[in-house]
């Protein structure tokens, strides 16, 4: 007896959704505009919440004293982890009045007492423009070289932090291990040269040129970590996350090792689509938010006078 004859029904819409490739799925996402900060804002009575952006000044002397005001923060939450060793370490803003002068740390005063009033402007000769104390000379050495040749970087940061070190000490770029680490996928260089403490300037050029002209990070060969923004709270930022990105990567190394098992890379479809999430500008300014506020609650505001 022939088998009775029975009709297939189409798939629902998930095992249907499953058929779609990865390759597929991958072109769609790569062809979408992700947005740069991720958020539910919206109220049950339908009021929309607003995420905190950069604010606009009235005047540029206000955005000074913002700039300021984020610059000595900056150091407050650098000193709370440690990346304060001696005079080494130093970051900066560029004025936006004197647009080719910069805001700098004094040279011998500690990041965790540095506060607006301390904070010393300094022209592209490296000659004090307002401020009562010395700078370091690699401090102008390298951020000179770094605000002449990038527009676009309003700020630098460089120290000396363990991780960094530690890490900087193979001359070899991050591997996308971690969704983290994605905040600098194709976004940071090498400086694969160790030309000993920066008072040169054409070693400041070389590193600013090592940095190229988008990058938001440079891994300094035997030195230690630098990082730039439009923001001094973006580079700061980017700098707290790429000290914790070569931990990571000097963990799994050593466990990779000691464990046998390989580590298992980001493909760079994902990486391509992700970063475009995580490593923002407008995400690296406010990540550095909660840090800032920290610094106010933490002091009452002592380090804004």
């Amino acid at each position: 007896m022939a088998p009775s004859a029975t009709t297939q029904s189409p798939p629902p819409p998930v095992a249907a959704e499953i058929a779609i490739s990865t390759k597929q799925k991958q072109k769609q996402k790569k062809d979408e505009n992700p947005p740069q900060v991720q958020s539910l804002g919206k109220t049950k009575d339908g009021r929309d919440l607003k995420i905190r952006t950069y604010p606009k000044f009235e005047t540029l002397e206000e955005e000074r004293l913002y700039r300021k005001q984020h610059l000595a923060a900056a150091f407050r939450v650098f000193a709370d982890r440690g990346f304060d060793e001696g005079v080494a370490g130093h970051i900066s803003v560029r004025d936006p009045i004197l647009t080719d002068h910069f805001w700098l740390n004094p040279l011998s005063m500690h990041f965790s007492l540095i506060k607006v009033s301390d904070l010393v402007l300094v022209d592209e000769d490296g000659l004090v423009v307002e401020g009562d104390e010395p700078i370091n000379t690699a401090a102008f050495t390298i951020h000179s070289a770094i605000h002449r040749a990038r527009p676009d970087a309003n700020a630098a940061c460089h120290a000396h932090s363990v991780y960094g070190k530690a890490f900087a000490a193979f001359g070899r770029p991050l591997e996308m291990l971690t969704q983290d680490s994605l905040r600098f996928y194709r976004s940071h260089a090498v400086y694969g040269s160790f030309g000993g403490v920066v008072v040169g300037r054409e070693e400041g050029d070389r590193i600013a040129r090592a940095l190229g002209p988008t990058n938001k990070a440079a891994i300094l060969q035997n030195h230690g970590l630098l990082t730039v923004g439009r923001s001094v709270d973006e580079a700061a930022f980017w700098f707290l996350s790429l000290e914790r990105t070569c931990q990571a990567q000097l963990l799994a190394d050593a466990a990779a090792v000691g464990s046998g098992h390989p580590k298992k890379l980001i493909p760079d479809e994902e990486a391509e689509y992700a970063v475009q999430e995580v490593g923002g500008p407008e995400k690296g300014w406010l990540a550095f938010q909660p840090y800032y506020d920290e610094q106010v609650a933490k002091t009452g505001g002592a380090f804004l006078k």
